[in-house]
């Protein structure tokens, strides 16, 4: 006999579609991560454009500032004139704050859809026992604790951005020749480390870990996220570097290295990572050969 619980008949069609998903975890964990990334990926292009507008040249901006001007929220507005407008009112606090929002909605959207192979497979588990009438914490807490981690990863990031405008460095500029040059060169030679190989290793086998790992208890498997969040950063904190060395509002660098991180977390073997640290290498040389000449 069918549960009288799960007969949502009654409801009107909004209601009754939030209430059917409420039985499918995993698809409203899908729904929920999904539209996090579209729309941080929208509200990132929407910035870029008028960074565009603001400071001509660069890969793209011909193709950003002919995208049409849309209407905003006011608080949208206020969010892009704080983050790139370096004389924007609001006081220090109020700056530094915007450039957090904004290196959060960066690491969502470039970095969020490379978790996908963990999230799947704790959606997995979790659908397996709860087949077998065991309980399973939702997955959204686990994205909880891994996007908790990048977002420290975010404030270290924001924190190096304030500097930078202090010491009079536009926000979509990318740095200097030298200083480009090392930051490429540190995140060529991190591809090639044992330490990017271990942490591509957990990142592309979450199962294991999580398998061992298997909590009933919230904050356990917020930990867990935290966890899977450290694995991550170890794999791709230098590639977000790069993005100071070639503008930190790029949207082109930004859509180039949320997709190489999604590819190298689902592709096996080291050929992929190895060919990405010996660009990053060539590039760094070349800059620095210009520099000097």
């Amino acid at each position: 006999m069918a549960d009288p619980r799960d007969d949502f008949s009654n409801l009107e069609g909004p209601a009754r579609a939030v209430a059917e998903a409420s039985r499918r975890p995993r698809s409203l964990v899908y729904l929920t991560l999904g539209l996090s990334v579209v729309l941080s990926w929208l509200v990132l292009l929407s910035m870029s454009r008028r960074a565009a507008e603001i400071q001509r040249g660069g890969p793209g901006s011909n193709l950003l500032e002919a995208l049409p001007s849309l209407e905003l929220p006011g608080f949208l507005e206020t969010f892009f004139v704080l983050c790139l407008s370096p004389s924007a009112p609001g006081g220090a606090a109020g700056e530094f704050f915007a450039l957090l929002a904004m290196w959060v909605l960066m690491s969502v959207a470039m970095m969020l859809p490379s978790a996908a192979p963990m999230i799947r497979t704790y959606c997995e588990i979790a659908d397996t026992a709860t087949a077998k009438g065991e309980a399973a914490v939702s997955p959204l807490l686990l994205v909880a604790g891994y996007l908790t981690v990048w977002s420290g990863v975010a404030l270290i990031f924001a924190t190096v951005t304030a500097i930078l405008r202090a010491l009079g460095h536009d926000l979509g500029a990318p740095l200097g020749s030298v200083a480009a040059a090392v930051i490429l060169g540190l995140a060529g030679l991190y591809q090639f480390s044992g330490l990017k190989d271990a942490c591509l290793e957990k990142c592309r086998n979450p199962f294991t870990i999580l398998f061992a790992r298997w909590s009933v208890r919230p904050i356990r498997i917020f930990v867990l996220g935290m966890e899977q969040g450290v694995w991550c950063v170890g794999c791709c904190w230098a590639l977000m570097l790069v993005m100071f060395a070639v503008g930190t509002m790029n949207l082109f660098w930004m859509v180039l290295i949320g997709i190489f991180s999604l590819v190298e977390k689902q592709e096996a073997g080291r050929v992929f990572t190895r060919l990405a640290g010996g660009i990053l290498l060539v590039w760094a040389a070349a800059l620095l050969v210009a520099s000097l000449s």
